[in-house]
């Protein structure tokens, strides 16, 4: 009687943090990945998620897991993954990934792209053709990003980013916090009446108990900053762009 060997392999799944809506919730994937493997009958072994990632190299525990655990155990055959850009969008990096997995005499595996594996010159063009859709894709994910956080700096809105001291973000939008702002004039205070320099206000503050907008100690440069942000006297700042809005004027 023939015994059937079944192919093991692991999963990997990605998602990043602004285009979830695109690319579905990390849940999606693993089951398309499990259904996949069902029908097709092989084992999945160990599925492994990055969740609010982006594609690069930097800042993906799981995919460093995956490699360590396949480099400890030579049972594993393959990589299944969702779709090729979860790998990654990047070209560069996806034919990197791709080639480690090659050294490990691992193959990749897709649930949405047939024949990823192997140096067949026609496979090879298929994948890295792919990789170039999903960079432009990325790029125009960018510049759809960005341009819309123009239009929004151009019409005196919040684009996004650290909210300053002495305001808050609400509803997508600034405006002023009644209780942080108290210092932010404090400070103009005693910049303006009372004569004193960077660092006697950043003492003075310290001594008070008052914090910082991170809970911190104040320091001559955080003073300095406050001192020179136009935002305090109305004007949002965006890549070049500036907007008057009194609304926000404290000082």
């Amino acid at each position: 009687m023939k015994t059937t060997i079944t192919k093991k392999l692991v999963g990997y799944c990605r998602v990043s943090t602004d285009n979830q809506k695109d690319e579905g919730t990390i849940e999606i994937q693993e089951i398309a990945l499990k259904e996949y493997c069902l029908s097709n009958g092989y084992q999945m072994t160990q599925i492994f998620k990055d969740n609010g990632v982006s594609g690069g190299l930097e800042d993906r525990p799981a995919l460093v897991e995956m490699f360590s655990y396949l480099e400890t155990d030579n049972t594993i055959e393959g990589v299944l993954i969702y779709k090729l850009d979860r790998l990654a969008r990047d070209l560069y990096i996806q034919e990197h990934l791709i080639k480690k997995l090659e050294m490990l005499h691992m193959s990749i595996l897709s649930t949405k792209e047939r024949d990823l594996d192997g140096n067949d010159p026609m496979r090879k063009a298929f994948r890295q053709f792919m990789g170039i859709v999903a960079e432009l894709e990325k790029a125009f994910i960018t510049m759809r990003l960005s341009g819309g956080r123009i239009n929004k700096a151009r019409k005196g809105g919040y684009s996004g980013g650290g909210v300053a001291l002495g305001y808050r973000a609400k509803n997508k939008n600034l405006e002023i916090d009644s209780v942080s702002i108290l210092t932010i004039q404090k400070i103009y205070k005693l910049r303006r009446y009372k004569k004193l320099g960077l660092r006697q206000i950043a003492t003075l503050l310290n001594n008070e108990g008052i914090p910082t907008a991170r809970g911190k100690k104040w320091h001559a440069s955080t003073i300095k900053y406050i001192l020179e942000n136009r935002l305090y006297r109305g004007q949002i700042q965006y890549r070049g762009l500036k907007t008057k809005r009194d609304d926000l004027k404290v000082v």
